[in-house]
Formats: structure tokens, sequence, C-alpha cells
């Protein structure tokens, strides 16, 4: 049996021995996730004059790509900092974006008033997707029933397929991605799986799930290629190449924008704020905070004594909690006994559910030639 690891906190971030096991250090102290921010950063990340010309030859080539479209790009707005910022940008720039709202039925108040006034203040044309409720529900119930640690990967999932298949039917060929280097490169393994592996969601509907899936928008890896490789979507993370501080760009979009912040990453979802703030904490012992901050640390914006005190807040306000807790159970049509034996069932891997055997187990002489086309056709 393997010694537990003594606790240790990197001497840089707040990152630790509590939110990954598998976290290793050098002789300073310093963790791999600092190591990891640092590449990172070397390699995807343009700052000043670099940046500005980079987003500048990047604007150009959408504008060209689009010249005879409506739209000449796409994105999600979900009303977070990272998608209201991507909007100003892009009109910043003089884009054309469509923007793309994923209803997934769990939109706060607060998310719907700042996802009107960015399209309002910016001018655009906004499409939403309502995802059919029933369905997700299912989908969400049967996932917290599996106990796997990553819920949000249906959603994810979801958006993603979304808007490759809006891009490609509009014969748009850029998707302005909010994914970036300076916030959100920080994340254990061990609190995610990946996001486009919808055999994984179908082998967990399965296993629990009781709605059929008619309408879920799944996309796989063939499909991914096909508006790649076909139709030539492509997807670009703009804040990479932008001047992207948290705080001063929170301020910004306040000012511009009428945005009011939600007080968590992603708390513009109701789900997410009782996921990341209750369910995560509570079951897996996960508090994404520490992750999140020290993404901050890396990049200059706030100090190691700055992030523990705010670690030193509670995850969730008392009476938000509460009032999100009887809201979820209401909304999935749980007593509170069933959802605390779900919260007390132990988490489960993701590679414990195997939809159907995969092609490589199926038809072991098919993995050469799969090998070959990943090569040639890499999923990216």
């Amino acid at each position: 049996m393997s010694q537990e690891k003594k606790y240790q906190q990197c001497s840089i971030s707040v990152m630790d021995t509590i939110a990954d096991s598998d976290i290793v250090f050098d002789e300073k102290g310093i963790s791999n996730y600092y190591y990891e921010y640092k590449k990172a950063e070397a390699e995807k990340v343009f700052k000043g004059e670099a940046g500005k010309e980079k987003l500048e030859a990047l604007a150009a080539e959408i504008k060209e790509a689009g010249k005879n479209q409506p739209y000449d790009c796409i994105m999600g707005l979900s009303g977070g900092v990272d998608s209201t910022y991507v909007a100003y940008l892009a009109k910043q720039l003089g884009l054309r974006p469509l923007a793309v709202h994923f209803d997934n039925g769990w939109n706060s108040e607060l998310s719907v008033m700042n996802i009107e006034n960015i399209v309002s203040k910016l001018g655009l044309d906004l499409f939403t997707y309502v995802i059919n409720w029933e369905e997700f529900r299912d989908l969400q119930l049967s996932y917290l029933k599996a106990s796997v640690v990553d819920i949000e990967a249906i959603t994810d999932h979801a958006i993603f397929a979304t808007l490759y298949r809006l891009a490609g039917e509009k014969n748009i060929k850029y998707i302005l991605s909010g994914t970036n280097v300076q916030t959100e490169n920080t994340l254990p393994k061990s609190w995610i799986f990946p996001k486009t592996d919808h055999i994984n969601i179908q082998s967990i509907h399965k296993a629990y799930g009781t709605v059929p899936l008619k309408t879920f928008p799944f996309m796989n890896a063939k499909v991914k290629r096909y508006y790649q490789k076909i139709k030539g979507v492509r997807s670009v993370s703009v804040l990479d190449y932008a001047e992207y501080n948290k705080q001063a760009v929170k301020d910004l979009i306040q000012k511009e924008l009428g945005w009011r912040d939600y007080g968590g990453k992603h708390y513009e979802s109701i789900w997410t704020r009782f996921y990341q703030g209750y369910i995560l904490p509570t079951k897996f012992k996960i508090d994404k905070r520490k992750a999140h901050l020290s993404d901050l640390i890396f990049g200059g914006q706030i100090t190691k004594e700055e992030a523990l005190a705010e670690l030193q807040k509670p995850v969730y306000d008392a009476v938000q909690q509460k009032m999100d807790y009887d809201f979820v159970l209401k909304k999935f049509d749980l007593t509170e006994e069933k959802f605390e034996a779900i919260m007390q069932t132990a988490p489960r891997s993701h590679y414990d559910f195997d939809y159907e055997k995969p092609i490589d187990l199926r038809y072991p002489i098919l993995k050469p030639v799969k090998y070959i086309y990943r090569k040639l056709f890499p999923v990216k």
C-alpha cells in the first residue's frame, strides 16, 4: 500500500496536495502547475504590441473569410467575464459576430440581464439555443447518480457541438473562443473529463437515464473533423492575444456594458454555482478557487497572500447556498433524502462507464487504420 502523501502547498501558488494528490514539487517547493503555466504562456500568450499585431492580423483574416456573409464569426455568450470580453473585443476589432447563448434551463436572472445589456450596447445579433429540458434534466440526473466528477461536461459538449453546427450551417469559418491561459490554464486532470467524449455521455446515460436523448446535440470526432476539414471551421482563443487582467476587464465591462459581477467564475448559471460551490467541495473535496487563483498568481495579477485571504472566505454564501439547494432539488424533483443519498455515494471514475467496447477492441484490424487517420487528420 502506498504511503499517504504528506501535505504540501506550492511555494508560489495555492495549489496543494489536497487539490491534487498527483501534484509534484521541485527542490524549491514550486509545483508542476507553475511550470505548466509558464510554458503555456510562453507558447500561446502574446502581450503588448505583439498581441495587438496578432489580433489585428486575425481580425483581417476573419473579415476576409466572411466578407460575403451576414456574419464573419460566431461566439458563445454566457454573460460571464470571458465571453463578455470576447464580445467587446470583437466589436472593437470591427468584426460581425453572431452571439449564441446556450440555455440549459439554469440561467440566473442576473445572467439574463447581463446578456441583454451586452447584445444591446454592442449591437449584436443573438441566437439562443434552448435545450430540451426533459432530456437535459435526465442527463444531469444520470451524471449525479453515476457519481462522476465532471457533471459540467455535458453542457460544455453541447455548447461546443452547437457552435460548430451553427458555424457550418451559416458558412462561418471562425469561432471566437473565450478559453485562455491567463485565467484557466491550471486544472488537475482528476477534476475533469474530455468534453468531446460523446461515448462516455451515452454510457452514463444508458446506465442511469430514462428519457431517450433524441435532440441532444452530440458531437463526435468524425463530425468535428468534417466541420474543420470540409467546412473550414476554426476555433481561435482571442483572449490570449489581448491584455487580460481579470479585475481591469471586470471594471471595463461594468463601465462600458453595465455588466454586473456574479461573485464567482461561471456563477452566471445557478447549476454551476451549486455544482462548484456545494457538490464539488462537499462530495469531491475540490475547491476550484485554488486553480483559478493560482493562475492569477502565476500571471502576476494577484499575490499569494491575496489568494490565501480569498480562500479564507466561504466557498458559498450560506443564504444563497440554501436557496440554491432548495431550487435545485425542486427543479430535479428530488427529495432531500434522495439527493443526500447521491451525495453520500462514493465518487466513481468516468472510465468505469463503457457504453460499447471501443472500436479498437471490437475490430482490432482497424486499429492501425484509425491510428494513421488520426495522424493525418488530428482533432484540434
